[in-house]
C-alpha cells in the first residue's frame, strides 16, 4: 500500500471512525482501524461487533493494500500533523507515515484478524432527507432504556410506511412518538427495532450532514449511507444488528379522549419546571393544580430539607379542574424536545385523563411529535 492524502481530509475519517472504534480488553483487535486502498480510494473501517462503520475517500494511489492499526495511535499523532499531504506506506506489517519534516512508524497487525463487515444487498431501500431524519431520531433516542427483562424496549422502534417513517421510545415510564413525512413512497412496509447505541451513532456521525441518507433493509441488519456528491460511491456506511423480538403495541397506552386540555407558552412552563425542581423531593415531584375556572396552571413542590415552591402561569384550560403529579425529570425531557422543534414563540398542550393517567404533551398546531408520560400515583 502506497497513497498520498491531505493531512485534513485523512483526519476527517480517522474522527468518524473513532466513534464506533471500541476500547475492548477480551478483544483488542477491535481496538483498531482496518485501512484499506483499492483503485483510487481510501477505505477506513471500524467495528465493535454490535455496529460497523465504514468511510472512503479519494486518494492518489501508487500502490494498493490493507493494515490493520491502533486507532488511538493513529488518531493521536495525525491530530499533531500540519496540513499538508499525508504519505502512507505499508513496509511488512507497519504503516510508515511521512508529513513534511514528521516520520514515524506504526506497528500493526494482520488485517486478515480483522472481523468482516456483513454486506447488505441495495434491493430493499429508502431515501431520506439527513437533517430531518436525524433531528427526529434526536427526539427520541435518549427516551429508549437498556432492559435485560425487556430487551425490545432497549431500541428505537421504526415503522416504515409508504410516505411515512414513525418513530418511537419507551421506558416504561414515558414514550415519545415522532412521525416524519417523505417525498417518495417505499413499496412495501418495514418494521424494525434498532439499538439505542446504534441510534445515537447515527446522530453523531450524520447529524450535521446535508443531503441524502439512503436506507437498506435486511432481516437482520440495517444500512445506513451517504455518496460522494461528485460520484456514485458510497462516502459513509453505518451498519447495524437490529433488536429481534416483537415491540409493544404502545399506541393501547396513548388515551384516545382526555378530560383536560392546557395550552400554555412552552418556554415559560419549562422555567416554572426548572424552578419547581430546586424544591422537589427524592423522587423528583412536583405538583400541578390545574384551575379551570381561572385558566391558570399552579405549580408545587416540597422538600422537608429545602423548603418549598408555588407559583403559577396564566393558559387556556378546556375540560375539567385537576391535580397531577409528575417526575419533573421525565416532563422536563419532553418539554425540551418539543422546544427544539421549528416554531417562533412556541405554544405547547398537555392533555391529562385524570391524576393517574398518563399525560400528553404536544406543540400547539404540530401533530407530528407527542410526548407520553405517567404521573406519579399518590399513595
Amino acid at each position: 500500500m502506497k497513497i498520498t492524502i491531505l493531512k485534513d481530509k485523512f483526519k476527517e475519517g480517522i474522527n468518524i471512525i473513532e466513534k464506533i472504534s471500541a476500547k475492548s480488553i477480551n478483544l483488542p483487535i477491535l481496538n483498531n482501524v482496518l485501512i484499506s486502498v483499492e483503485k483510487n480510494f481510501l477505505n477506513l473501517i471500524a467495528t465493535d461487533l454490535e455496529v460497523g462503520l465504514k468511510w472512503w475517500a479519494l486518494v492518489k494511489t501508487e500502490k494498493e493494500g490493507k493494515i490493520a492499526v491502533s486507532s488511538k495511535i493513529l488518531s493521536s499523532f495525525i491530530n499533531f500533523l500540519p496540513n499538508k499531504s499525508v504519505n502512507l506506506e505499508l513496509k511488512d506489517l507497519n504503516l510508515n507515515i511521512e508529513c513534511e519534516n514528521h516520520h514515524t512508524i506504526i506497528k500493526g497487525v494482520n488485517p486478515e484478524d480483522f472481523p468482516l463487515i456483513p454486506q447488505i444487498s441495495n434491493e430493499e431501500k429508502i431515501e431520506v432527507q439527513i437533517k430531518p431524519f436525524c433531528k427526529g431520531l434526536s427526539s427520541v433516542a435518549d427516551i429508549a432504556s437498556l432492559s435485560s427483562t425487556k430487551p425490545e424496549i432497549s431500541g428505537i422502534y421504526f415503522l416504515f410506511q409508504k410516505d411515512l417513517i414513525t418513530m418511537a421510545a419507551t421506558d416504561s415510564f414515558r414514550l415519545a412518538e415522532k412521525k416524519i413525512y417523505l417525498n417518495s413512497n417505499i413499496s412495501k412496509d418495514y418494521s424494525l427495532i434498532l439499538p439505542q447505541k446504534a441510534a445515537k451513532g447515527i446522530i453523531n456521525i450524520f447529524g450535521e450532514k446535508e443531503g441524502i441518507l439512503t436506507i437498506y433493509f435486511s432481516p437482520n441488519q440495517i444500512l445506513f449511507e451517504t455518496s460522494f456528491a461528485e460520484i456514485p460511491h458510497p462516502q459513509i456506511q453505518f451498519i447495524s444488528r437490529l433488536i429481534e423480538g416483537d415491540y409493544p403495541n404502545y399506541q393501547e397506552i396513548i388515551p384516545k379522549k382526555h378530560e383536560t386540555r392546557l395550552v400554555f407558552p412552552l418556554e415559560e412552563f419549562i422555567n416554572q419546571i426548572k424552578l419547581a425542581s430546586l424544591f422537589s423531593g427524592k423522587i423528583n415531584e412536583i405538583k400541578l393544580k390545574i384551575d379551570s375556572s381561572k385558566n391558570r396552571i399552579n405549580f408545587f413542590s416540597q422538600n422537608s430539607e429545602v423548603g418549598e415552591y408555588q407559583s403559577f402561569i396564566n393558559g387556556k384550560v378546556e375540560g375539567k379542574s385537576c391535580e397531577i403529579s409528575f417526575n419533573y425529570r421525565f416532563l422536563l425531557d419532553g418539554l425540551l424536545n418539543i422546544n427544539s422543534l421549528p416554531q417562533k414563540k412556541p405554544e405547547a398542550v398537555l392533555q391529562l385523563s385524570g391524576s393517574e393517567k398518563p399525560g400528553v404533551l404536544k406543540l400547539k398546531d404540530e401533530e407530528n411529535y407527542l410526548y407520553l408520560v405517567m404521573p406519579i400515583k399518590n399513595s
